[in-house]
């Protein structure tokens, strides 16, 4: 005997029995098989949106960050959509004995911040759209710093690649990830029991129409970005039944805040 919960879930993720899947070769399907049954066992997967992330061709998709945890849920939403995700991620991942190979022969692509090869993830993004993938790119850069978990103010490279390709970007929203493993709290607490709700929404793609033909400037790329990080927060927002703020959350101001103020606390002191 199941209870609802499972007969959701099951209707969830085997919603679109008919869509083929895509060729995932031998690494990819090594993550599938292990990622897929860990995800089916410890979370209720909750995806909604699916028909707004194109079936073929090339793609980005923007999702908000709210968890280490959050890539697996991600990863496995982009699988149930019948695409392969092709992730940004730090190149330090990268480095770790056994995952990273595994990642990195399944197709991720590695960022190396702050030295010669930071151009190299940008154009192996580009070449990977150009290929026709579904390639992930987390605007913010790293896991919200918003008091309430809103997303923040993002850099401009998903914009870069879409406007560079023109390709679509698609939001992407996903909200109980913290609950499985929250960050930056300064303690590692894994809680997969009882299993958690784990939401995933994909909005419609970002109409960047109004830029196409112009020279990509820092300008623009920033205003392009504002509305990739505004439909993000929309369709967070849609996923959690609440009103995003209207000003999101720029993590270079509190951070130039919090050191104005040591420094003025230091001044008063001496």
């Amino acid at each position: 005997m199941t209870d609802g919960s499972d007969e959701h879930q099951e209707a969830v993720v085997n919603s679109r029995p008919s869509d083929p899947r895509p060729p995932r070769g031998f690494w990819f399907g090594l993550v599938v098989a292990i990622v897929k049954p860990f995800m089916l066992v410890f979370t209720k997967p909750d995806f909604t949106g699916r028909e707004n992330l194109p079936r073929s061709g090339g793609v980005v998709f923007a999702p908000n960050h709210i968890s280490h945890f959050d890539p697996l849920v991600l990863g496995f939403f982009i699988w149930e959509c019948r695409r392969i995700p092709r992730f940004l991620g730090k190149a330090s991942v990268f480095k770790i004995p056994v995952l990273g190979r595994i990642i990195s022969s399944a197709g991720q692509i590695p960022v190396y911040r702050e030295s010669a090869q930071a151009a190299d993830a940008f154009r192996d993004a580009v070449a990977a759209i150009e290929r026709g993938e579904c390639v992930g790119v987390y605007p913010e850069g790293t896991i919200t710093r918003d008091p309430e978990m809103w997303p923040m103010t993002g850099k401009t490279g998903a914009a870069r690649i879409a406007l560079m390709t023109g390709c679509p970007v698609v939001p992407i929203a996903n909200w109980g990830a913290q609950e499985v493993l929250e960050s930056y709290t300064g303690k590692l607490r894994i809680r997969l029991l009882p299993r958690k709700t784990i939401k995933v929404r994909a909005g419609k793609p970002v109409d960047l129409s109004a830029f196409e033909g112009k020279p990509i400037t820092n300008q623009l790329l920033h205003e392009a970005t504002e509305l990739i990080m505004q439909a993000v927060a929309d369709t967070l927002g849609e996923l959690r039944g609440e009103t995003p703020p209207k000003e999101l959350y720029d993590l270079r101001k509190a951070r130039a805040k919090d050191a104005e103020d040591a420094k003025n606390d230091g001044e008063e002191k001496a």
